[in-house]
């Protein structure tokens, strides 16, 4: 084809529409009594989400329909474990889970996210502010970035790496006594083998997996639970 030549009508490429966006998962009756009297928050943050997840990358196209079993409420459910006072650092908290739901069902408790990505910073910065939460805040950067900068009662983490990298980075975060809690998947038992040098070099001891959620959830949530015990002696 000729410069400046018309495209023909029968020769114009078609207009190709968009596919319609995957509906949200209604809200499971198990919600309510997950949250208890901080559902109206956590439903608020759920929408949000919902509607602005993934044009901004906080979430995948398919997760909508999944979006409160197997992100929010599989984040909800590790509640009862935070202790009441406790200064608690999530890593990698990415969208929010799960430390911004954490920080929503547990008022009692202190909340600080760290994340290194500055758009997802901004929206939970935006989310704290929205939500009028008043127990979280948010710092960018990695853990590591950290290590020296504080210490905490307990660290949690959800889909961030395999326990023979996140525990050398969360560990100096934790005082001595502090807790680890990461939400981990079906192959947990494998990745505690395969960090067994790691967990004796950061002292990190009493090392077992809890599943929280039954009854209440479709697919339980499996925790990792550990203590980092300083004034032990390295083997």
């Amino acid at each position: 084809m000729k410069r400046g030549t018309p495209i023909d009508p029968v020769d114009a490429p078609e207009s190709v529409e968009a596919e319609p966006a995957a509906p949200v998962e209604p809200e499971p009756a198990s919600a309510a009594q997950i949250a208890g009297d901080r559902i109206d928050v956590l439903r608020a943050f759920t929408a949000d989400l919902a509607e602005r997840g993934e044009p901004l990358g906080l979430i995948g196209p398919l997760e909508p329909p999944r979006l409160w079993t197997r992100h929010v409420l599989n984040s909800a459910i590790l509640a009862p474990l935070i202790t009441s006072g406790a200064r608690v650092a999530d890593i990698g908290t990415g969208g929010g889970m799960p430390g911004l739901v954490l920080a929503i069902v547990r008022p009692d408790a202190r909340f600080l996210l760290i994340e290194p990505m500055e758009r997802r910073c901004a929206w939970l910065s935006e989310q704290i502010e929205h939500l009028g939460l008043e127990n979280v805040e948010v710092r960018r950067g990695r853990a590591e970035e950290y290590h020296d900068a504080f210490e905490v009662d307990q660290v949690t983490a959800r889909a961030v790496t395999a326990l023979r990298t996140l525990v050398p980075i969360t560990a100096p975060l934790l005082r001595d006594g502090g807790e680890m809690l990461f939400l981990k998947g079906t192959s947990v038992e494998a990745e505690i083998r395969a960090a067994e040098k790691v967990l004796r070099k950061h002292r990190v001891t009493g090392a077992l997996v809890e599943e929280l959620g039954t009854g209440l959830l479709a697919e339980t949530t499996r925790v990792f639970r550990a203590t980092v015990e300083r004034g032990s002696r390295a083997e």
